[in-house]
């Protein structure tokens, strides 16, 4: 059974996700559960698109260790030499170099000819290879680009270091049939394509991700590339959770396998999604809450009596876990360190001291604790950001009635370290919220998106709420979790505020440095 590498890009490409931004913490600890799922190889960032993420992909190479971590490059040297830099120290360096290959690209985006496109390539490639072990080449738009080209260039990169040509369906535009052709004939028309690994990066726009995906192993990919819950711009990525457990699951059929963890799923979904705000629907497959559920009488029935007869992929395999109760308000530090080291977490003594004060607190209130209450308190206190630079809730009341107009009461101590107290109406409770926020600062917010959801069941269940907001001309997201859905609502609001603070200070430094 042939091996078929994992390229994950949940954090270069899942993060162009509209209303999508992650902290450098927030990356890591994606970065870290991405490893212990087994990816082979992790997309950290785009190390020339700013300092930050310069940094951020740095961090993420000198901490992953079992999974090589890579970073995207235009086919442009100062590029890859910032990939260089972030990448230099990491166990495995490696580069993911693009150009653009489709006529419609070489006509209006780069203005090219064929025979430029290859020169630029081979260049990039050869340019990269001085510093890499490991260079990808992608031929963006590969999927509209005429056959005979593509194998040109294929082979041009191949011979001029490349180990992994990347073949991206960039619009999600092509057709299983289509794919399986393209991959079939590269084999056959490439001279030297027995030095390289084709790469499939399919894109979810017609709703054929997945199917392509799998078509391309067919075709002779010897590696997939996509994202955690499938995230990404505009309909997103192939989700790989759903390749890797077709390839287990129909392995009779594909006779190919991952390195993936399969037990390892639910936990990375759940992360990814708490991190990003991108909930999953309860349909998605694999990994929705109704993947597993039988609503049909005839259904139930077959379950009970066989699970096979309607069940081909159990709750077990992608590590959902039946009996979900855990700690309760007697359980002490040690069993909460051990249940964090189970759920995946790493914290430092301090982290972990400040995670179970927050436990406590919760039990104190909520009869039953469950996996997803730790979860969630744990990912909120591992990838917390320490700054006494921004906003910190100190606290809320809210007064509200059907007959009477919601005021909202609020103290906080601004960045300044003064605290200060304010309150405001609104047309909802919320709303409310939200105007008393905004007095404390300097400029207005616009708020684009607010979606709050339930961490787990019951009415005493803790509440995360999601927003996405524009402020001082920064557009970002910011979350927050309470067992008060408006205590929740403040904190989101907040954090995306001290986001912006972050982003601000970031681009105010990278200009400095610039100048």
């Amino acid at each position: 059974m042939r091996k078929v590498e994992i390229f994950d890009t949940t954090l270069r490409d899942g993060e162009q996700t509209p209303g999508v931004n992650l902290n450098t913490l927030e990356k890591l600890e994606i970065a870290k559960q991405l490893e212990r799922l087994g990816v082979d190889v992790i997309e950290a960032g785009f190390p020339a698109a700013s300092k930050g993420d310069l940094e951020a992909v740095q961090l993420i190479a000198n901490t992953v260790k079992n999974s090589s971590v890579t970073g995207l490059a235009r086919s442009h040297e100062k590029d890859i030499d910032a990939a260089w830099e972030a990448l230099k120290q990491s166990a495995e360096p490696r580069i993911h170099v693009f150009l653009a290959t489709s006529p419609i690209h070489r006509q209006y985006k780069l203005k090219m000819s064929k025979d430029e496109v290859v020169e630029r390539a081979v260049a990039a490639v050869k340019y990269a290879k001085t510093k890499f072990a490991k260079v990808q080449f992608s031929a963006e738009d590969a999927c509209r680009t005429e056959p005979e080209f593509l194998a040109r260039v294929t082979e041009a990169a191949i011979d001029a270091g490349a180990t992994v040509i990347n073949i991206p369906d960039t619009v999600g535009y092509i057709t299983p049939k289509e794919i399986k052709e393209l991959f079939s004939y590269l084999r056959d028309n490439v001279s030297n394509i027995d030095k390289a690994i084709l790469s499939a990066h399919c894109h979810d726009d017609l709703g054929m991700a997945t199917a392509n995906s799998l078509a391309a192993i067919e075709g002779g990919a010897g590696q997939v590339e996509g994202t955690i819950n499938g995230i990404g711009e505009r309909a997103g990525n192939v989700a790989l959770e759903e390749v890797a457990v077709a390839l287990h699951i129909r392995n009779d059929f594909y006779g190919a396998t991952t390195n993936m963890k399969l037990a390892e799923i639910k936990r990375t979904s759940s992360l990814v999604s708490k991190l990003t705000g991108m909930t999953v629907p309860a349909n998605k497959a694999v990994i929705g809450d109704n993947a597993f559920a039988h609503e049909s009488g005839i259904h139930q029935d077959g379950v009970l009596k066989e699970k096979t007869t309607y069940e081909i992929i159990t709750p077990e395999l992608i590590g959902v876990k039946s009996n979900k109760l855990v700690l309760g308000k007697l359980s002490g530090r040690h069993a909460f360190k051990n249940k964090a080291i189970e759920l995946g977490f790493d914290l430092t003594e301090e982290k972990l001291n400040e995670a179970f004060k927050a436990f406590k607190d919760l039990a104190d209130k909520k009869k039953e604790i469950m996996d997803e209450d730790l979860f969630s308190i744990l990912a909120d206190k591992q990838t917390e950001a320490v700054d006494v630079s921004h906003y910190e809730l100190n606290s809320i009341q809210v007064q509200y009635g059907t007959e009477n107009i919601p005021t909202a009461t609020i103290s906080a101590t601004l960045p300044d370290g003064r605290q200060v107290t304010e309150a405001a109406t609104g047309s909802g409770s919320v709303e409310a919220i939200y105007n008393t926020l905004e007095r404390l600062l300097d400029e207005p917010v616009k708020l684009h998106d607010y979606k709050i959801n339930s961490v787990s069941a019951g009415r005493d269940a803790l509440a995360e709420v999601y927003v996405r907001i524009k402020h001082k001309g920064i557009e970002t997201s910011g979350r927050g979790t309470a067992q008060d859905v408006l205590e929740a609502s403040a904190k989101a609001y907040l954090n995306a505020v001290n986001r912006v603070l972050t982003l601000e200070a970031q681009q105010s430094e990278a200009q400095k440095v610039h100048i």
